[in-house]
Parts: structure tokens; C-alpha cells; sequence
């Protein structure tokens, strides 16, 4: 097996152990992120139906300045904004394969700070 394939493979496999654990909370919806190299990505979906509730991306903050983990807690918080303007107070996080730190750590302190329990 080839080594991109095992790594694949391996995060597959993390993915799926937490999302696992969440999906017993079916009646709060969850955050899931995206990560790439220079942006971050959330949103709010909610899994019964099948639907994305609210979302949030560092593209559509222009005037934000500052590293990349400022730039994710500012998208933290304007999730947070667009969560309680539909009504949204508590929610599951999802990291999906990404370790909780860095960005993603930056991202969930930006939603308890705008007011959305985690």
C-alpha cells in the first residue's frame, strides 16, 4: 500500500471514530470545519434534515488582518452571529480529522465567545 494511501486512509478512519461519538446527539445540530492551506471554513449543519443551517468562511471577511488563527476565531464569532440570528445556542463541534489546536482550536473560541455553547 502506497504511503498516501495509508495516510488516506488513516485519517478516514479518525474522521469516522469522531463523527461517530457525535451522531449520538442527533437533536443538536453540529459544526463541521474545513481547513485548507490559507483559508478556514465552518458551518452549522443540522443532520436530521439534512441541511446547512449557517455558514462561515475567512473569504467573506475582507478587512480582518492578522495570522491565520485571529483570521479563524474572527470566523468563529461571525458564525456565532449568524447561529443565534436563526435561533441556534447550543451546537456539537466536529474537527473532522484536524487535531484541536492551532486553527481550529482558534475557530472554537471564537464560537463560545460570540455566545454559542459548545
Amino acid at each position: 500500500m502506497s504511503l498516501l494511501r495509508k495516510l488516506h486512509k488513516k485519517r478516514e478512519r479518525r474522521t469516522a471514530r469522531i463523527r461517530h461519538k457525535l451522531f449520538k446527539t442527533a437533536l443538536v445540530p453540529r459544526v463541521s470545519i474545513f481547513r485548507s492551506l490559507n483559508q478556514i471554513y465552518a458551518q452549522i449543519i443540522d443532520d436530521a434534515k439534512q441541511q446547512t443551517l449557517a455558514s462561515a468562511s475567512s473569504i467573506e471577511l475582507k478587512d480582518v488582518s492578522g495570522d491565520k488563527k485571529e483570521i479563524a476565531k474572527q470566523v468563529g464569532l461571525k458564525l456565532a452571529q449568524k447561529a443565534q440570528a436563526k435561533g441556534i445556542a447550543k451546537v456539537v463541534f466536529d474537527r473532522g480529522p484536524y487535531l484541536y489546536h492551532g486553527r481550529v482550536k482558534s475557530l472554537a473560541e471564537g464560537l463560545r465567545e460570540g455566545g454559542v455553547t459548545i
